[in-house]
């Protein structure tokens, strides 16, 4: 790995000491300086001045001419679209990646549990357990994954994740993506994981075959970007199209669903379930009609919330900085026009 001069990484994200010796280990010419936002701590002029690289999490970004020396930021996590607009971003002369893929593991296990957890009638089970009621057992036969048809929404780095497990279980993945052209996984997977050449999905659709598609689908996951094409994609007419009493799953975006369409979707036993994880609104109100839908499981944004996220996040930024160092392209470059 080359040598160069003195590389100034600012984090405004607190991590450990271990962490950042993983980082300095990199060159030795990194440097890397703490800002504890959290702790009330604020960048000052200087540090903005010197930072070559940032790593953070906020959406407080210095003004354009501020950090002259900005060369590549990095953000913690997959969806970008809370900073899409900050303009120092847009500059041509700055970098800015995403963590996409460091959270697929456990995102993966969040699905496989919502859909198992649909599958087997969960919802209903724990309400009788809550009105004391024993279910006869004829009520409550599944939707076995194993010989289902599972519909990904969305075949990033959660999506392959998903069909890979799904695999294991005997169920048929039909997906849809922006480029079919393209099934191969360009983004960052950690090994072992993911689905890097396409190999588990039967089908793939282009986003305009999506109805087509979602006819034949028992359970349907969306793991979509939020864009300007995607914001209520998921709305009456989708839901009209979609397999009577099939189960949906939630775990990109909220405004990728016309919440108002989905409760009536859902209060007529058109769609036999759901699980969502997003909402158009985080904190969920508590006004919000989708609370007292009996046939729907809320979960507060937890679906990608692990003990290893940091570490995780840390490999990541580790490879894709001896890539900048070396010159070499980054892994999950943030495409501003596509919005992701």
């Amino acid at each position: 790995m080359s040598d160069r001069k003195q590389l100034e990484i600012l984090s405004t994200i607190s991590l450990n000491e271990a962490q950042i010796n993983r980082i300095k280990a990199v060159n030795r010419a990194v440097k890397v300086s703490i800002v504890k936002r959290r702790d009330g701590e604020e960048v000052s002029s200087d540090q903005w001045q010197k930072a070559e690289v940032v790593l953070t999490g906020g959406r407080k970004f210095p003004e354009v001419g501020e950090a002259p020396n900005l060369r590549w930021v990095h953000i913690p996590f997959a969806g970008v679209d809370p900073v899409l607009d900050a303009p120092i971003l847009k500059e041509k002369k700055v970098v800015t990646t995403s963590s996409s893929g460091v959270m697929i593991s456990q995102m993966g296990e969040y699905v496989v549990m919502a859909l198992l957890m649909l599958g087997h009638k969960m919802p209903e089970i724990i309400r009788a357990q809550q009105e004391r009621k024993w279910l006869m057992s004829k009520m409550l036969a599944p939707v076995e994954l194993r010989g289902s048809t599972v519909g990904i929404v969305g075949y990033g780095s959660v999506g392959r994740e998903v069909a890979r497990r799904l695999h294991s279980f005997g169920a048929t993945v039909l997906a849809a993506k922006r480029d079919v052209m393209h099934p191969e996984d360009r983004g960052y997977t950690p090994e072992g994981l993911g689905d890097p050449d396409g190999d588990y999905f039967t089908r793939l659709y282009p986003i305009e075959g999506l109805k087509g598609m979602l006819a034949d689908c028992d359970f349907v996951l969306i793991a979509l970007p939020l864009t300007a094409e995607t914001r209520h994609l998921f709305n009456a007419e989708i839901f009209a199209a979609m397999k009577p009493g099939a189960c949906l799953i939630n775990v990109s975006r909220g405004d990728v669903i016309d919440e108002s369409a989905l409760e009536h979707a859902l209060k007529i036993g058109h769609l036999g379930g759901a699980v969502l994880d997003v909402f158009s609104q985080e904190p969920l109100p508590e006004e919000s009609p989708l609370w007292s839908l009996d046939n729907l499981i809320i979960t507060p944004h937890v679906s990608g919330v692990s003990n290893h996220f940091l570490d995780d996040m840390i490999d990541l930024f580790c490879e894709n900085l001896a890539r900048y160092i070396d010159g070499k392209p980054l892994h999950n470059v943030v495409d501003f026009e596509k919005g992701y």
